[in-house]
């Protein structure tokens, strides 16, 4: 069987009370990206369930020995936090894993084009085998930006499956293109709206997660 793009939308109540509330254009920037910060938290949560090797460890009680599981402490973790807005969620996201390294990659869409062009790439050089590394990308309305990101960490030695998304609103242009480019990818995601607006942007979305979340509209 071919491999295809999945995309995950937990339903847990705390995930939709934030979306709602980042979603209100009333919401202050403080309590905004408060909820971007919760939503990065529990998304990482449901990503990382089933996906961090552990292993099988004996621990001490006070009573008596007991066997246990624990994540393996061997296994590299990193964030890549894609600038900016992809920052708001990171707080949430190192909160669940705090012993990730952080990488960032600045990225800047031409609002006339919808072209996105790299201006900060701090990734290293290559990946190590075992890496897992979780992409930090509020919006995915064309997925123009997350290709450009997806095919850095490729050319360092990572695959898709070593790789999971976190966001907080999809669109199908951009889930189309990730699902051919990248087949095997894991995304997870608050909400996947139908729209884009001639701008590019998601409708109904939640306006520029960037400039909301860092006060400069």
């Amino acid at each position: 069987m071919a491999l295809q793009l999945r995309v995950f939308v937990p339903p847990h109540p705390l995930l939709k009370n934030w979306l709602a509330l980042v979603r209100e254009a009333s919401t202050p920037m403080p309590l905004f990206k408060t909820g971007l910060t919760e939503i990065g938290r529990w998304l990482t949560y449901e990503a990382i369930r089933d996906w961090l090797p552990t292993d099988e460890v004996v621990v001490n009680t006070p009573l008596a020995p007991s066997p246990a599981q624990m994540i393996r402490a061997s296994t590299p973790l990193a964030v890549v936090p894609v600038l900016r807005a992809g920052l708001a969620l990171l707080d949430g996201m190192t909160s669940v894993l705090p012993a990730a390294a952080i990488y960032h990659v600045g990225m800047a869409r031409d609002e006339a084009t919808l072209k996105p062009h790299c201006y900060l790439n701090k990734l290293p050089d290559r990946f190590p085998d075992d890496a897992l590394v979780l992409v930090s990308e509020p919006m995915l309305a064309t997925g123009g930006t997350l290709d450009f990101v997806l095919g850095q960490l490729m050319e360092r030695g990572l695959s898709p499956d070593r790789v999971r998304i976190i966001s907080v609103v999809a669109a199908p242009p951009a889930l189309q293109t990730l699902n051919e480019n990248y087949p095997g990818l894991v995304i997870y995601t608050a909400t996947i709206d139908e729209l884009l607006d001639k701008r590019g942007f998601i409708v109904p979305g939640l306006g520029d997660a960037g400039d909301r979340a860092f006060g400069t509209l």
